[in-house]
């Protein structure tokens, strides 16, 4: 007999109610998601994620009392936190306060407009350990708000890792995924994952979307690459 898979569980923080009842909504109506608690600000949502440790918490950045980056910052870096994932939700996709989201911990972002289907997706694949990152919206952050520009500059921080482990780097940070950096290296993906797993281990980084921010402000990638 065929065990199903456990539902996604989710913890909604939003300071607007008719938000979050439109996100549980959605998810109770949705096979395989649970919307599993309600945080009105960042010091809530910290609270219930150590006791409900939900698979994945959506969390808006502006927030009374604690705001989403620091509620971020405090689900992430606590050791009985530090499985569950933050998604963080913004009214625009070039928001100053993402790219500080993303340092903090988050695993990704999504736009308030984005639709039904994309919302669940990106719950799915945070919870799953992926980055949710567009390529294209995160150069704009990064040109942004790390103000690099002129001439490439040699990458910082990068002397622990091998030269095939900094080529993967770089195609984490260009938005492709382990079966495209498999083909494009002429790898297996088992291989590939392996060298996503060393270099998670060697930069000190939470996941993907980490590594992308890591590749950006090491040099290794240019915000303005193609």
């Amino acid at each position: 007999m065929t065990e199903t898979a456990p539902d996604i569980a989710v913890l909604l923080a939003d300071d607007h109610a008719l938000m979050r009842e439109s996100f549980r909504a959605l998810l109770d109506a949705s096979p395989g998601y649970a919307a599993v608690g309600e945080a009105g600000n960042g010091a809530e949502a910290v609270r219930m994620a150590r006791e409900l440790r939900p698979d994945v918490v959506l969390m808006d950045v502006r927030m009374p009392e604690m705001d989403g980056i620091e509620a971020t910052r405090r689900i992430c870096s606590a050791p009985e936190t530090a499985d569950v994932k933050v998604l963080i939700l913004t009214t625009f996709d070039l928001d100053e306060y993402v790219y500080s989201a993303l340092q903090a911990g988050a695993s990704g972002f999504l736009v308030k407009d984005a639709t039904a289907a994309e919302l669940l997706n990106g719950i799915r694949l945070v919870a799953a350990g992926e980055a949710l990152l567009a390529p294209r919206v995160t150069r704009k952050l990064i040109a942004t708000f790390t103000g690099q520009g002129g001439p490439a500059a040699a990458p910082r921080g990068l002397e622990v890792i091998t030269e095939r482990e900094r080529e993967v780097l770089g195609l984490i940070a260009r938005g492709l995924s382990n079966t495209e950096i498999a083909e494009h290296l002429h790898l297996g993906v088992g291989t590939v994952k392996t060298h996503i797993t060393r270099l998670l281990s060697k930069l000190g980084a939470r996941d993907r979307a980490q590594l992308v921010i890591t590749a950006y402000e090491s040099g290794l990638v240019r915000p303005n690459a193609r």
